[in-house]
């Protein structure tokens, strides 16, 4: 990749699990967290530093915890060095 991106998920609306890709151009630190409406943190997918290239992360719809949670619109970040990009999801249930 030429640059870093943050896709939409697929499917969208999504039930049970949805599909997150992201392009690095370089090797980073990478973090994508997943927050409710509210912006409290749900989930975080990824911590840790990926080497470059198109990569996909799977979310299965629960939180830190393992618990499912509701039905409702959530957004998802990914942070990568300097970059740092946000997107809106809908889990159906």
């Amino acid at each position: 990749p030429e640059s870093f991106a943050l896709h939409q998920n697929y499917p969208n609306p999504f039930n049970p699990t949805t599909s997150i890709k992201y392009d690095l151009p370089q090797d980073a630190l990478v973090k994508i967290s997943i927050y409710d409406i509210m912006g409290r943190n749900i989930k975080t997918l990824v911590s840790g530093s990926q080497s470059a290239g198109y990569q996909s992360v799977r979310w299965d719809a629960t939180n830190n915890y393992g618990e499912p949670i509701s039905a409702g619109m959530y957004i998802y970040t990914i942070q990568a060095g300097n970059f740092r990009q946000t997107k809106k999801m809908v889990l159906l249930k």
